[in-house]
């Protein structure tokens, strides 16, 4: 029976569902997220959306969702529903960001009704997550950041992203700081966040750490002889929305960043954690700045699928402009869990 098979015929029974705006200043913008909350015999199942925009948030208080379900005729459901009645082109990512606010809230809820969690269903045992911190290095770059938090916490590890700002100098200096992941964002086609493409500065990156995965580079004629003797190390991020995605990347990937919201669908991501499982696909969490249950997602999937992987999912208060003194540190502890949470 496949992972999603486990979890696909969960009974679940949906009386209400209600949202509540989120917003936090971070220390890269100021985020807005949705919590969606499915209500049914006395049990609440979360989710959360992270579409990034602020207009869209929240969401119309117009979906009559109530009903008697399975998670896999509750997520049928949902597909044949515009989520975003009120816009008018919509990314699809956002998109698939709003599905999966309400598909893991269906899943919670099922999984709560039938007063069980995760990883009971799926037989797989709940270990502490490894995590990365993504902290960013100002403009112009520089690695002041990196050594204010080592200096915290000598054991933090980063994942940081690299642009064309990135001097030899400044590489040096990063060099030898914990960094486990470097992300080129070179897939991302809005320019407040798109990355490099610059040859150079992946040789640069390359050399300079040996041992890190190289996340979401342009792989093109004019980047590969700087990438392909790393190619082991390369990873995806931005392009995986699913099973087909995967098969579609230029070479078959050691490494995957996996992003639930960007696959829409409990089903899809689940189908891909099964793909990189039996391909020999190692994995690594990543986050979208949740603000709510969609962190406690991260880390539970984190906790079963891949817990030992540089994983994108610090706790939210990581990303604090003045991060309080009593972070928590990696591992991370899963703690009690009922449903997915």
């Amino acid at each position: 029976m496949s992972l999603y098979q486990q979890v696909a015929d969960l009974p679940l029974t949906v009386e209400s569902v209600a949202y509540e705006r989120r917003e936090r200043e971070t220390s890269k913008f100021t985020r807005a997220t949705t919590v969606v909350s499915l209500s049914g015999e006395g049990e609440l199942g979360k989710g959360e959306d992270v579409t990034y925009e602020a207009d869209l948030h929240p969401i119309p208080d117009r979906f009559d969702l109530a009903g008697e379900y399975t998670v896999e005729s509750f997520s049928a459901a949902l597909a044949d529903r515009n989520l975003f009645p009120d816009a008018g082109e919509v990314d699809d990512h956002f998109r698939h960001y709003r599905r999966w606010a309400f598909e893991s809230a269906a899943l919670d809820l099922a999984l709560r009704q039938a007063d069980t969690h995760l990883g009971a269903v799926l037989d797989r045992e709940y270990s502490p997550v490894r995590f990365v911190a993504s902290p960013v290095l100002g403009d112009p770059p520089s690695a002041d950041p990196i050594r204010r938090w080592r200096e915290r916490n000598p054991e933090l590890e980063f994942k940081l992203d690299a642009d064309d700002d990135w001097t030899t100098d400044l590489v040096a200096d990063l060099s030898d700081a914990g960094v486990r992941v470097v992300d080129f964002k070179a897939h991302y086609e809005d320019a407040d966040v798109a990355g490099s493409a610059d040859p150079d500065l992946y040789r640069r990156v390359v050399e300079a750490f040996p041992d890190a995965i190289l996340e979401d580079p342009a792989w093109t004629d004019e980047t590969e002889p700087a990438l392909d003797a790393a190619r082991s190390r390369v990873s995806w991020d931005y392009p995986i929305t699913g099973v087909e995605s995967v098969r579609d990347l230029p070479f078959d990937p050691n490494w995957l960043n996996i992003k639930p919201s960007r696959f829409g669908s409990v089903e899809s991501v689940f189908e891909t954690v099964a793909l990189c499982e039996e391909r020999g696909i190692r994995m690594y969490g990543g986050g979208q700045f949740e603000l709510d249950a969609g962190r406690r997602h991260l880390h539970l999937l984190a906790s079963l699928f891949y817990p030992d992987a540089p994983n994108d999912v610090a706790p939210s208060a990581y990303n604090d402009p003045d991060p309080p003194a009593d972070l928590p540190t990696s591992p991370l502890a899963v703690g009690d869990v009922r449903g997915f949470r």
